[in-house]
């Protein structure tokens, strides 16, 4: 959430990053309701203060014009209710605004890759695509996860397994190296909690909730966001670095028809994921988005996966988000790169939504800044893992990095009589 202060001191400002964001939100509206809002607020305050005056002089003639005066505070205080929960409505409604160096576009065509790591493999077979691979290795079992969850169910076999364990404990040890607190987080969130990080109202359709009102959690951002929530940190406390295992749900609304077979995009997944609460300075986040950034960039070398990094463009970032990266690792069957990862600057627009505050050397208080970023997200990494590693016999080589939790370099494909 953007101070209110910081929209009336900048219409112009807000006006073109909505136009830049291609989002449609009434602004003028919100200052409208803003301002009948203080002036009835004002109105409140005085009317109250000319009923705590009349109250200690009244005599009995000025009964009748108190209770009168009574009655007109409560009809205001009741407006007033009503006009500050629009005001509230309207102002979870408007975005971040985007930062100067973040690229303006419509959608996804139009993030800029800003650099590129690793050569895409030459293959002298012909290969398989992630589907096959899993299949002819008997990794998963995508009826059977149908039959069980539906639409988009899977269940996960033999050395799939194997190698998912081996993706979360190299990435938790690799970032409890670099200072991170590790941590599993609930995959049940309130949805007050959603609505403070910045999720609610606007992914609602894309959320699985339950009748108690909870929600399960799309990413572990989410309910480490909420960690925190209306407490007063010290700035000698900052960074807060932590790193969170969390099963997460999304519905994957609108996808209907994207990657429907394999396991590339479904509805129950595991991440492990970067969390970082920081002073609020605008270079401190540049600082740390760079550094999440390259820690994610570094496990992905170290899987041996060629990939870029792109810069999301205005119409493809996210609602709360003032910039993001993209890690998009190279898929052979596809002849193109995928999204893996996501690297993101907040400022304080979700801490101030949570009331996330620390105590700075100079006595004042202010909102934190967050920033998060994927350090891996299964099973999706296995897409690519899969079929950049194939081997002319269908066997799959596992990288060196994960050999040590594996046990074995390399898996094979099992004869018939192996096969569940």
């Amino acid at each position: 959430m953007l101070d209110i202060k910081f929209i009336r001191e900048n219409t112009d400002l807000l006006k073109e990053a909505l136009i830049k964001r291609h989002y449609n939100f009434d602004l003028k509206k919100l200052l409208d309701v803003d301002e009948y809002r203080r002036n009835l607020m004002t109105e409140v305050e005085n009317l109250r203060g000319q009923q705590n005056k009349s109250s200690k002089t009244f005599t009995e003639a000025d009964l009748a014009k108190l209770r009168e005066l009574k009655e007109t505070i409560q009809n205001k205080e009741a407006e007033l209710k009503k006009v500050e929960e629009e005001f509230d409505r309207l102002m979870l409604l408007v975005p971040n605004v985007p930062d100067p160096t973040v690229p303006e576009g419509r959608s996804d065509e139009d993030n800029v890759e800003i650099r590129s790591w690793g050569e895409p493999p030459k293959f002298n077979f012909p290969i398989k695509d992630h589907h096959t691979l899993l299949t002819d290795l008997d990794l998963v079992d995508l009826e059977r996860g149908t039959k069980v969850s539906g639409f988009r169910g899977y269940f996960l076999k033999n050395e799939a397994v194997l190698l998912s364990f081996a993706l979360w404990q190299f990435a938790m040890e690799y970032l409890i190296n670099k200072g991170f607190t590790p941590f599993i987080s609930p995959a049940l969130v309130k949805e007050q909690i959603f609505i403070e990080a910045g999720k609610l109202p606007q992914l609602r359709d894309d959320l699985y909730a339950t009748d108690d009102g909870l929600f399960l959690a799309a990413t572990a951002e989410i309910p480490m966001m909420g960690y925190h929530e209306d407490e007063i940190l010290k700035e000698e406390e900052l960074p807060k670095k932590y790193v969170a295992f969390s099963p997460s749900y999304r519905r994957e609304a609108g996808s209907h028809g994207k990657d429907e077979r394999g396991i590339f995009r479904v509805h129950e997944f595991m991440k492990v994921e970067q969390i970082i609460l920081c002073k609020a300075e605008h270079q401190e986040s540049v600082k740390w988005h760079e550094e999440l950034t390259q820690y994610s960039e570094e496990i992905v070398q170290a899987l041996e996966l060629p990939y870029r990094v792109i810069i999301n463009s205005t119409g493809d970032l996210p609602f709360g988000a003032v910039k993001m990266y993209d890690i998009e690792v190279w898929v052979p069957s596809e002849k193109r790169y995928r999204e893996s990862h996501s690297s993101s600057i907040i400022h304080d627009f979700q801490t101030r939504r949570l009331k996330i505050r620390y105590k700075g050397v100079d006595g004042k208080t202010r909102f934190a800044h967050s920033l998060n970023n994927t350090a891996i997200a299964t099973p999706r990494i296995l897409h690519s893992i899969l079929e950049n590693h194939q081997q002319a016999n269908g066997s799959v080589k596992i990288p060196q990095a994960l050999q040590k939790y594996m046990g074995r370099d390399v898996i094979t494909p099992r004869s018939p009589k192996n096969v569940v």
